[in-house]
């Protein structure tokens, strides 16, 4: 009688596992669904796009959900207005409350996606001491690269084998992957730009 009651107990223990665990779920697909369902149109989590990291590491864009992004576009190589641009991110991020950063992602997303492999983008980060786990660097294919481009309204054309002319233009996205502002133009007040960080960043 011992024996039977020890496997009854041992089943409905088993039983309430496998319950819990299917509640478990449901509860998890249930919040993505509804976590979906808030991306609008407009959102850039709606691009298929995969991309590389600094890291080696594949990812969609959706995987920054819930973040607030602030978004470059640059290639390595560059000589003018790249450093600018980069110096104009860290400006930007120096700014920022440290309560604030855990909430923020900056991107750079390279436009010479041939030249600019996660290692170079590795190299590049060391060098311009962007390591923290704020700073993200991506690419792509060239046709991703051009897409997501023509979304953040940045215009590039290869000039030279090692030259691009392209616009200077950094923008912030919230955490549904909406673009709330940009800031156009090299060394210019990022003091607008800070400010809609600060608010987004909550």
């Amino acid at each position: 009688m011992k024996r039977i009651s020890i496997l009854l107990l041992g089943i409905m223990i088993t039983c309430y596992s496998c319950t819990s665990e299917k509640k478990r779920e449901a509860v998890t697909v249930s919040k993505t669904k509804e976590y979906d369902a808030s991306i609008s149109e407009l959102s850039i989590y709606n691009l298929p796009s995969v991309w590389t990291t600094q890291n080696n590491r594949k990812i969609e864009l959706k995987e920054l959900k819930g973040d607030v992004l602030v978004m470059v576009m640059i290639y390595t190589s560059c000589k003018a207005a790249c450093p600018r641009l980069v110096a104009d991110m860290r400006a930007i991020e120096a700014q920022i409350p440290e309560t604030k950063k855990d909430n923020v992602k900056l991107v750079l997303v390279s436009i010479d996606p041939k030249t600019d492999t996660p290692q170079r983008l590795k190299k590049f980060s060391i060098e311009n001491k962007m390591e923290s786990d704020q700073w993200l660097f991506l690419t792509g294919s060239e046709s991703d690269t051009r897409e997501f481009a023509a979304v953040l309204a940045v215009n590039y054309k290869k000039i030279s084998p090692m030259d691009f002319s392209h616009s200077n233009i950094i923008s912030v996205f919230n955490q549904s992957g909406e673009l709330e502002h940009q800031q156009e133009g090299l060394g210019v007040n990022n003091k607008e730009t800070v400010d809609k960080i600060i608010e987004l960043a909550r």
